[in-house]
C-alpha cells in the first residue's frame, strides 16, 4: 500500500516526475475538453489525472501516523491543484470568448454542487480505500478516477477566473473541496480499523502516539461546513426545478393557442425567463398571468422575451 500511494524510497524521483507529467497533461486535456464542451475529452482527463494517488496517500499517512508522508502528500495535492488552476487560466487567455456557464455545459455542470455530489464522493472514497486494501479489486481504480471529479473542476476554476466569473469559480472550487474532503473522510473510516494490525509499519516517521481520530474529526467538521452551501444549492435547485415545471405546464398551452413557440425557459434564484418566437402580432399575456397565479407562480417573477419571426419567400414577384 505504501508503494502504491507514498512518494518515498529509491523510486521517489520517478514517482514525482510521473505525477507532475500527468498532472500537467491532465490539466491541459481537461481545460481543452471544457473549452470544446466535450464530455469524452473531460473523461479522458479524469483517467489521466494523478491527484487520487496523493489524496489516498494522505488517508494512509493519517492512519499510520506517518508525518513525513502526510506532509509530502498534502503538498502534492495543494501544488497539483494550483497547477491545474493555473493551466486552465493560461488556456483561457488564448480562447477568444469567455468560458462561462451560459455558453458551456461543462462549466454549468460543475459550478453548483449538490448534496448528491457529496454522497457520490463519499462512496468513491470508500471504493478507493478498499482498492488499496484488496488487490483483487485494485483494477477498479480507473473507474474511481472517472467517478470522482478532481482536475476538471480545477480547470473550470482557472477558466472562469480568467473570464471574470468569480462566483462560478467559487462553485467549481467548492466541488473540488467537497470531493477531496469526502474521499479523506470515508477513506480514513475504512482504513482506521486496520491501524492496530499495521502498528510499527511507520515507526521511522511516526507522529509519536498520534491517532487518526483527531484528523478524522477535523475532516468530518470540514464536511459538515461544506454540506451547508451544498444543502442550500440543492434546495434552491429543487425550488427552481419545481417552478420551471409549473410555468411550463401553463405556458405551453397558452403559447400553442397563440401560435407561438417556447424556445427557452430558465429559472434561477426564483426568477424565470421565457423566450418565445412566432409571427406578429404579439400575443396577449393577461391570460398567461392569470394561469400563473392559479398555478401558484407570481407573475412578477416571470419575464417574457418575444422574438418575432418573419417569413419572406425569395423570388416572388412584389405586389403592385
Amino acid at each position: 500500500m505504501r508503494d502504491a500511494v507514498f512518494f518515498e524510497g529509491a523510486e521517489a524521483g520517478r514517482r514525482y516526475s510521473r505525477f507532475w507529467l500527468l498532472i500537467v497533461l491532465a490539466s491541459v486535456i481537461a481545460a481543452a475538453g471544457v473549452v470544446a464542451d466535450s464530455t469524452a475529452t473531460v473523461i479522458g482527463a479524469m483517467i489521466v489525472a494523478p491527484l487520487m494517488t496523493p489524496i489516498l496517500g494522505v488517508v494512509l499517512a493519517t492512519v499510520l501516523g506517518s508525518r513525513r508522508n502526510l506532509v509530502r502528500c498534502w503538498t502534492l495535492v495543494v501544488l497539483g491543484a494550483l497547477s491545474a488552476v493555473a493551466i486552465g487560466y493560461v488556456i483561457g487567455l488564448v480562447v477568444p470568448s469567455p468560458i462561462i456557464a451560459l455558453n458551456n455545459s461543462q462549466v454549468a455542470g460543475r459550478i453548483a454542487p449538490h448534496l448528491i455530489d457529496l454522497l457520490a464522493a463519499l462512496a468513491t472514497g470508500v471504493v478507493g480505500a478498499v482498492a488499496l486494501v484488496r488487490k483483487d479489486i485494485s483494477d477498479t481504480l480507473p473507474g474511481v478516477a472517472i467517478a470522482i471529479s478532481l482536475v476538471p473542476p480545477l480547470s473550470v476554476v482557472g477558466l472562469t477566473l480568467e473570464s471574470g466569473a468569480w462566483s462560478e469559480a467559487g462553485g467549481a472550487l467548492l466541488l473540488f473541496a467537497t470531493n477531496v474532503a469526502a474521499i479523506l473522510g470515508s477513506g480514513i473510516i475504512i482504513l482506521a480499523p486496520f491501524r492496530g494490525r499495521w502498528q510499527g509499519v511507520a515507526d521511522e516517521d511516526a507522529v509519536g502516539t498520534a491517532r487518526p481520530y483527531r484528523s478524522l474529526i477535523s475532516i468530518i467538521v470540514s464536511l459538515a461546513i461544506i454540506a451547508i452551501p451544498l444543502a442550500t444549492t440543492s434546495v434552491r435547485f429543487s425550488t427552481d426545478a419545481l417552478m420551471e415545471a409549473q410555468i411550463r405546464q401553463v405556458a405551453e398551452p397558452w403559447a400553442d393557442e397563440a401560435e407561438w413557440q417556447i424556445d427557452g425557459l430558465s429559472v434561477s434564484g426564483g426568477q424565470a425567463e421565457i423566450t418565445l418566437t412566432g409571427a406578429p402580432p404579439l400575443p396577449d399575456t393577461d391570460e398567461l398571468e392569470q394561469a400563473l397565479r392559479d398555478a401558484g407562480v407570481a407573475p412578477d417573477d416571470v419575464a417574457i422575451e418575444f422574438v418575432p419571426a418573419y417569413r419572406i419567400d425569395l423570388g416572388d414577384e412584389p405586389e403592385q
